[in-house]
């Protein structure tokens, strides 16, 4: 079994303050494959101190400099590729195609986004040509305590890292406790590129310690969260005292909207899969797929029959299958989840409760469809993090809109229509921080985030930077 119970602390390895192990668990086989430490007050103290000494230097680096690390980084990551597909593999369960492409290829595609928008980016000018006079400075917020989730855990931890390191600030990290070995690998490669001690500090540790103890600590200048709406509010929470920055990417219950006038067999197909992919564990799946009435029952003939395709398998094996779910917690809550949908009067169209057939052990769930949802059921209302997609029919656009707005998350939304005009209209009204249209990806350097409980702030391109930055007028130039 592999042994990782030392943090990275001031460009060390070190010993936690006080020994406090936990065993990692591969969700495939419930098996233990390694063993990190738990850390506490005195080690978060230990790295906002390194922080903090080092932003004495670092804040007033160059932006060449910090080019020069960020692109060895991207080489070792791109060189270190396959060890990090396998280390996400047996810590969450995506199957390894997934892993490497999706899941190692979003940590790469982040970092290369943020070096090219150092690069076109501006620190200091002048407030508009005709005042001179009016300087404009954009400068490192500070020490910076960043939490990451279990679920995506690279393009989390680049999408936070790298623009911290970027704007000239220094972190501490705590990646999820659950699937800890990712984030100790890009610690060995952040390491491996030289850069200075204290810029990156690693401890390991669970929300109500590690993550409370960042969180409230006056030396700590910026908090930025990603996971669960209830954490994220104790984090703003926390923090508030010392009235620090807090940027929370949060839960999402996002929308899909198929109109009659759409590609039904591609817009359907698409929306199941995309729902299904990392098995549902993404903030942004469209699971609540609304669809005009007259093709609602086309549309479920054709989401029924794209589930009875989507196979479940071993996450170590290659392919296009279903890994399982993350945890013990993870698979209880999905069940618990599906059975309320079954006793709320939802239709089970496709999956259901328990393991899929042939398997025993490991968090795997049956892909599930419900349909005569509305927008009222738990499973409508709430976020799953399963492969569980709700059908819910509507009478017209006008029907579908409010519905898609009718949920206290904004974090995406998803459209599918014939009509560009109508999709600009729509896309409009929807209240999301993203919307794609007929199946349209997110472009490099986009901006990711939500409206209402989906969080604030936004991570990516210019936008993920600036969130850790400060703004300085200075008058008299």
């Amino acid at each position: 079994m592999e042994r990782k119970t030392d943090f990275y602390i001031n460009g060390a390895w070190v010993a936690p303050a006080t020994p406090n192990e936990m065993e990692v668990i591969n969700p495939a086989n419930e098996q233990a494959f390694a063993t990190i430490s738990l850390g506490s007050q005195a080690d978060v103290d230990k790295a906002v101190a390194a922080a903090k000494d080092a932003f004495q230097t670092w804040g007033w680096s160059s932006k060449e400099e910090r080019l020069a690390l960020l692109n060895k980084l991207k080489d070792i990551y791109k060189k270190r590729w396959n060890e990090m597909a396998e280390a996400i593999s047996n810590e969450m369960g995506a199957p390894m195609s997934l892993s490497s492409a999706a899941q190692v290829g979003a940590g790469y595609g982040h970092i290369k986004a943020f070096i090219e928008t150092l690069e076109g980016f501006t620190f200091e000018r002048d407030l508009k040509p005709e005042v001179p006079e009016e300087h404009i400075v954009y400068e490192p917020i500070g020490v910076c305590g960043l939490i990451t989730p279990w679920n995506w855990p690279m393009n989390q931890v680049t999408l936070k890292v790298i623009p911290a390191l970027a704007a000239g600030c220094t972190v501490v990290l705590k990646p999820s406790e659950i699937a800890p070995m990712s984030s100790l690998l890009f610690a060995e490669m952040i390491d491996e590129a030289g850069f200075p001690k204290g810029v990156f500090n690693l401890v390991n540790g669970d929300g109500p310690t590690v993550g409370a103890a960042l969180s409230v600590h006056p030396d700590v200048d910026m908090m930025s969260f990603t996971g669960s709406t209830r954490a994220g509010t104790a984090v703003a929470k926390a923090a508030a005292d010392t009235v620090k920055r807090v940027t929370l990417e949060l839960g999402g219950k996002s929308p899909n909207i198929v109109l009659a006038d759409a590609d039904l067999e591609k817009a359907v197909k698409r929306g199941v899969i995309h729902c299904f992919n990392n098995t549902g564990q993404s903030c942004n799946a469209p699971t609540r797929m609304i669809v005009e009435k007259s093709v609602y029952d086309q549309a479920v003939e054709i989401a029924v029959a794209t589930a009875g395709k989507a196979s479940v398998g071993n996450p170590a094996e290659e392919g296009r299958h279903i890994g399982p779910l993350v945890s013990q917690m993870q698979f209880d809550k999905v069940q618990d989840l599906i059975q309320k949908g079954i006793d709320e009067g939802a239709t089970l169209a496709a999956g259901g409760t328990g393991r899929p057939e042939g398997f025993n052990r490991g968090y795997y769930v049956r892909p599930t469809i419900f349909t005569d949802v509305n927008n009222d059921m738990t499973i409508a209302r709430e976020e799953i993090f399963g492969p569980v997609l709700a059908m819910i029919p509507v009478a017209d656009e006008e029907e579908a809109i409010a519905v898609a707005n009718d949920t206290p998350y904004g974090l995406a939304a998803y459209l599918q229509t014939g009509d560009q005009d109508r999709a600009h209209r729509i896309a409009r009204k929807l209240r999301a921080g993203m919307v794609h249209i007929n199946g349209a990806g997110q472009a490099a350097g986009s901006a990711f985030g939500g409206y209402k409980m989906s969080g604030n702030g936004r991570e990516g391109g210019v936008w993920g930077l600036e969130d850790y930055l400060e703004v300085k007028a200075v008058s008299g130039w």
